[in-house]
């Protein structure tokens, strides 16, 4: 997990935008199975969201607790819907690195 500045998260919520869920947390809650799912899409998206259909209420202690089992960061919570961010591990494949260093 990174700690990004305000800046930072303005851009990458401005990226987020137009994409769609790429997980649902639905009445499994967030399962080892869900877990995994996230991480296996965070190997080719750095940058995704993941939607609440259960568990609404519990959503920021589900996130906070994601990101301390991973090193995933979690840039916002929208609604019931969450932008995930994890910088690829290849630097030739980091979309977003030179735009988060000027912010």
């Amino acid at each position: 997990m990174i700690e990004l500045t305000s800046r930072q998260r303005k851009v990458l919520e401005k990226h987020a935008q137009s994409l769609s869920a790429a997980v649902q947390v639905g009445q499994g809650g967030l399962s080892p199975e869900i877990v995994n799912h996230i991480l296996n899409v965070m190997k080719t998206n750095e940058l995704i969201k993941v939607k609440f259909n259960e568990f609404k209420d519990e959503k920021e202690d589900l996130m906070k607790s994601l990101e301390e089992q991973t090193d995933i960061t979690v840039v916002r919570i929208i609604g019931n819907t969450a932008i995930l961010y994890k910088a690829a591990k290849e630097k030739d494949k980091r979309q977003f690195e030179k735009e988060l260093a000027k912010a």
